[in-house]
């Protein structure tokens, strides 16, 4: 039988350069996720080919090109698609500091004397102040309690949908180009899949609803429920869902202005190409 001869070179091929708690510490992940005994993920530089993909357009938009990335530099997470959306920012800053190293240099304005200036973070505490949200606190409404969870990343490419229809309703209304009836017709298009990929939305942030001592737990019968419910259930799942997003958030940079030293607040964006300094 013959077997493939040893690579020389395979000592010289990639390790992992740091190794990454989760914040979710591997809960809400029903699949995809291989967890070492320790906790702790290994993270691997990228590869050549991983920055062709972040330079790929169609790939980031879609959201191939990230889930290809986080499969390829961390082999612990096989199916990316499955990760809950609150390790998603970890993961690939984990990444971005395995492959360039914890300091991200950047341009800012300050905001009170209008001076721009390279500035530099040390990512490594950017990852530190990551914190899970507190998804054990239910909503209660109308008698109800209802269990929310972090949606799979899969689910998170439908909320990017939901305001990327939701911006082309305002365009259509904007148009003068087109007539009251086309411009009925378009916002009737926008708004019915609106509605459907917010459905989607809430649907998959739900883990249960608990009613008149049952606990409701079948896809099925949430996803009816959410389309006949009222207004209001809906709201206070959203304003939640919305305070959630809050709490994972990555909370802004202060930074000391070079010319006035004031301080101001810079938020750290998620432009993939750009944050991994891709064709610098």
């Amino acid at each position: 039988m013959d077997t493939k001869p040893l690579n020389p070179l395979a000592k010289h091929f990639r390790k992992p350069a740091i190794y990454l708690r989760l914040p979710s510490g591997g809960r809400y992940w029903e699949a995809g996720l291989h967890m070492p005994e320790n906790g702790e993920v290994p993270v691997y530089p990228m590869t050549a080919k991983d920055e062709i993909t972040l330079r790929t357009p169609d790939a980031l938009l879609n959201g191939q090109g990230v889930i290809d990335v986080i499969q390829s530099c961390c082999p612990n997470i096989p199916d990316a698609w499955r990760m809950p959306s609150v390790d998603v920012d970890a993961t690939l800053i984990a990444i971005r500091i395995a492959s360039y190293g914890h300091d991200m240099d950047f341009e800012s304005k300050c905001p009170h004397c209008g001076e721009q200036d390279s500035y530099a973070i040390d990512l490594t505490h950017i990852l530190d102040r990551i914190q899970c949200p507190d998804y054990d606190k239910r909503v209660e409404v109308d008698g109800m309690r209802i269990r929310l969870r972090p949606q799979e990343y899969f689910s998170l490419n439908a909320t990017n949908q939901v305001r990327f229809e939701e911006q082309r309703i305002l365009q259509a209304l904007s148009d003068e180009s087109l007539t009251d009836e086309v411009k009925k017709a378009e916002f009737a298009k926008h708004l019915e899949r609106v509605v459907e990929l917010s459905t989607k939305v809430l649907l998959d942030s739900t883990e249960y609803i608990e009613a008149d001592g049952e606990i409701v737990a079948k896809r099925e019968h949430i996803e009816e429920f959410y389309k006949n419910c009222g207004a209001g259930v809906i709201k206070a799942v959203q304003d939640r869902l919305n305070q959630l997003v809050e709490e994972g958030s990555i909370k802004p940079v202060q930074l000391t202005c070079t010319s006035c030293t004031k301080e101001y607040p810079v938020s750290l964006t998620f432009d993939y190409a750009s944050f991994f300094g891709v064709g610098s």
